[in-house]
């Protein structure tokens, strides 16, 4: 009897699932692999398990992983800080998973993860931050408080134009594309906008205070750092400061590369790092 080997893309399309853990953090599940490892998502207009971006970024991993992205809980309160949310996660993966996983922290996930890791080092078996520094750039910060004032205000086609506007490619054959693709990208969410933004505001407050560099030493577990020189949220500089501040890491920077950094070099790192033994 021949049988077929499904690839990941097929193995992660087929397996997944949405919805809210006993905490009350959402989640989207997808792989098969018997290890579990938690997505800590970036920023999104709502706190909500549809968001299928991380399905697309990660099913790479759906061999090896069964992966939970998270993003975090709705109906944040005004003034919830990065440490707050932190403690949302480490009390999630109590719950769920009883002990150490996998985590990959994405822009917006990878501040949160920067506070558990260094908070809940016995949670986390190995810490990968993916286009996540411990700092946003000036213009970024300007940038996010900005988006997230029009999101306040209702304007989510301002809002999406200027938070896509920064994240397509700037350089390379696909950069003609990127002004019509912002634009049907802003027209789509004018069209079923979100229902409240009020998480996005908490959490774009939140993220702005973000200086993490005095602590970066804090976080004792293994940690992979991967980010794009051309990354107009960061910059190569702040990916080489946060790798060299965490006493256990490793730096991967993609020449050229944007917001978040992807690609076949990115997958093979994010692996080979994910499947050494843990540090003893």
């Amino acid at each position: 009897m021949k049988t077929r080997r499904l690839s990941s893309r097929r193995l992660a399309r087929r397996s997944i699932s949405t919805g809210y853990f006993r905490s009350g953090l959402p989640y989207i599940r997808f792989g098969s692999g018997p290890s579990p490892l938690v997505v800590f998502e970036g920023l999104a207009p709502e706190n909500k398990p549809d968001n299928r971006m991380p399905v697309m970024m990660y099913r790479f991993l759906g061999q090896a992983y069964t992966v939970h992205a998270v993003p975090r809980r709705p109906g944040l309160p005004p003034g919830y800080s990065l440490k707050d949310m932190a403690d949302d996660y480490a009390t999630m993966i109590t719950e769920e998973f009883g002990g150490p996983v996998d985590v990959i922290g994405v822009s917006t996930g990878g501040s949160i993860a920067q506070h558990f890791a260094a908070d809940h080092p016995d949670l986390v078996r190995r810490l990968v931050l993916h286009s996540s520094a411990h700092t946003l750039n000036d213009d970024a910060k300007r940038l996010q408080l900005e988006y997230a004032r029009l999101a306040g205000l209702g304007d989510w086609r301002a809002a999406s134009e200027l938070i896509m506007g920064v994240m397509m490619p700037k350089k390379g054959p696909l950069r003609v594309f990127a002004k019509p693709l912002t634009q049907v990208a802003a027209w789509v969410m004018s069209r079923r906008p979100p229902a409240d933004a009020s998480d996005l505001v908490v959490t774009v407050e939140a993220e702005d205070k973000l200086a993490f560099r005095d602590r970066l030493h804090e976080i004792t577990v293994p940690t992979l750092v991967a980010g794009g020189t051309e990354d107009p949220f960061y910059s190569g500089e702040l990916f080489r400061e946060t790798a060299a501040g965490i006493p256990n890491a490793r730096l991967a920077l993609y020449e050229g590369m944007g917001h978040p950094a992807r690609g076949k070099a990115f997958q093979r790192d994010v692996l080979d790092f994910l499947r050494e033994a843990p540090a003893q």
